[in-house]
């Protein structure tokens, strides 16, 4: 959450509504999961509300924290309320309304063919800025390391349905891109107010997801044909599988790189001033430099410095100049950092101090962990 105290306003992104990838007991929007809420801090009195993402199915949750900063709009000073979803998509917000000052449109989007499923006929998608993450995979465009790797996940994409963004979970199994990690995910942005430059991190991981009848999910889950997460969802008639899609032989992303990048992104214009690899993922002994899927946000300096770690394989803090995203400076980690960084000076004139959680806990994979607390100073 975020709070704005002139306004007395506290800024709420909320979760999915349960069960995740069944909505069939939850018709409707499910307004206000999957959204921005503008609550009276004195009182808790709902005062507004934007929903990202209709009648979700696909654990688009808001999990990035809303950023507050003024924004020069057609002329004028706009308070705003900056909000990223997994989805790729950034939705900024007039502070005081909730009105989209970028435009967003309802779109049509495909169709929920599991029984007793009602999926929204329309998704909000803003014309500006542009989405940071790929929103759709062809099976031509697939992606390995191998002629072999590119093989297999050609075979994994055709079995799939796939109409695109938002293509609702089915019975044979959907794509869903980007997975349940984004987009955007915890990690959150930066915001240089000097440059007007919003700095973020986003994620491209493509996923399998399948609703299971319950009264096949049990055998199933004991068969474990296909490696993944198999859940039931508690009081509904279908259960959950999903699965990152990567490759048999060398574990890498079926997706084209890269699988994670650091942006900047001209919030005057709405557009998108530049978009750089962040990390580097492991095959074996080799490191492939083709970005990494990350949980941990980035800072920026008045120096113009993006200081950023979060990547969970590629153990790195690094910093990146923040006119044109170039690497400048990156040292290693005991474990990953999956927080964001901090900077200060314990008196005027003295030494700048970079701090960094590295304690490796994300989860998403059995990478080492430590607790360490890792400080570096600028000369």
């Amino acid at each position: 959450m975020v709070v704005d105290p002139g306004r007395d306003l506290v800024y709420v992104p909320t979760g999915s509504a349960s069960p995740d990838y069944y909505g069939g007991l939850r018709p409707g929007d499910d307004k206000w999961a999957d959204s921005v809420v503008a609550l009276r801090g004195k009182t808790g009195e709902f005062v507004w509300g934007f929903q990202l993402v209709h009648h979700d199915l696909w654990d688009y949750d808001s999990a990035s924290p809303p950023l507050l900063t003024t924004l020069e709009h057609d002329g004028k000073s706009v308070p705003v309320v900056i909000q990223g979803n997994k989805t790729g998509f950034l939705y900024v917000l007039n502070r005081d309304t909730g009105v989209p000052v970028f435009p967003v449109e309802e779109r049509p989007v495909a169709q929920s063919d599991v029984p007793g499923e009602a999926t929204s006929p329309t998704q909000p998608f803003p014309l500006a800025p542009p989405s940071l993450a790929p929103q759709q995979l062809s099976v031509e465009d697939a992606w390995g390391l191998t002629p072999e790797d590119r093989e297999d996940c050609k075979e994994r994409l055709k079995s799939l349905r796939n109409d695109g963004p938002f293509t609702p979970p089915s019975l044979q199994g959907s794509l869903s891109v980007p997975g349940n990690v984004g987009g955007m995910n915890w990690s959150g942005y930066a915001y240089d107010p000097q440059r007007r430059l919003l700095l973020v991190n986003t994620n491209n991981l493509p996923a399998k997801v399948r609703v299971i009848p319950v009264g096949k999910f049990w055998g199933e889950a004991a068969k474990k044909e296909e490696d993944g997460q198999y859940t039931l969802q508690f009081g509904a008639p279908y259960a959950m599988f999903r699965t990152f899609l990567f490759a048999k032989a060398h574990h890498l992303p079926c997706a084209p790189p890269p699988w994670g990048t650091l942006s900047a992104v001209d919030m005057t214009r709405g557009t998108i001033r530049w978009q750089v690899l962040l990390g580097s993922l492991q095959s074996g002994n080799a490191a492939v430099p083709a970005g990494e899927p990350s949980l941990g946000g980035p800072i920026v300096t008045a120096g113009g410095l993006v200081f950023i770690a979060g990547t969970e394989m590629d153990r790195s803090i690094r910093a990146f100049d923040v006119e044109n995203g170039k690497e400048v400076w990156k040292a290693k980690l005991p474990a990953s950092g999956g927080a964001t960084p901090m900077t200060y000076q314990t008196r005027k004139n003295g030494k700048q101090f970079l701090v960094i959680a590295a304690g490796g806990h994300q989860g998403v994979t059995d990478a080492a962990q430590n607790d360490s607390i890792v400080a570096f100073t600028l000369p």
